[in-house]
């Protein structure tokens, strides 16, 4: 299941916790597309992990396959959907990471909300 979370709540929890709770958010993030993608090969805290030890370099490498995650996610949700990866990618690489994060969470937002629709 992929948890709807309001965007404007993590935004500003991001910014009172000075990023704390991004780093949550970073790793429910990654649960969810890829539970939702049924990808069991990527995780949150792997990810974290990753990103941590390469100084984040593999950073720009999460926001690539996050869109290809999401796109597969939409896909199997039967929601019609673009793949962003590159958009990631390039907004991640001009510092604007939060930006990716409440778009990504809006797509998994519509996925929670088709899938509770569906069952």
């Amino acid at each position: 299941m992929v948890q709807e979370r309001n965007i404007i709540v993590c935004i500003l929890l991001s910014l009172v916790t000075c990023g704390i709770y991004a780093i949550y958010w970073f790793v429910c993030l990654t649960n969810d597309a890829a539970r939702a993608a049924k990808d069991t090969d990527f995780s949150g805290g792997m990810s974290l992990l990753f990103t941590i030890i390469t100084c984040g370099i593999y950073g720009f490498y999460w926001y690539y396959k996050m869109g290809k995650t999401l796109k597969i996610a939409n896909d199997q949700a039967g929601i019609s959907a673009s793949d962003n990866s590159v958009l990631y990618l390039l907004l991640g690489i001009f510092g604007l990471g939060i930006v990716n994060y409440c778009i990504m969470q809006n797509e998994l937002n519509a996925i929670a909300k088709n899938s509770t629709t569906v069952a």
